[in-house]
């Protein structure tokens, strides 16, 4: 094989297994955590907390 054919073919199992990790990961998450959990901001609400605001 020509070595810019095995690396294309390397490529594309690498993007597999990422895909497939991305995908796992996904489910793991979803598995793991309520929808409240992962659709809240809470690090936007201390931000707005201790911000001062100066006129």
């Amino acid at each position: 094989m020509e070595f810019w054919v095995l690396m294309e073919y390397l490529a594309w199992i690498l993007s597999a297994i990422l895909g497939l990790y991305i995908v796992v990961d996904w489910l793991r998450v979803d598995s793991t955590y309520s929808e409240d959990v992962l659709t809240s901001s809470r690090e936007g609400e201390l931000e707005a907390m201790t911000e001062k605001h100066q006129l």
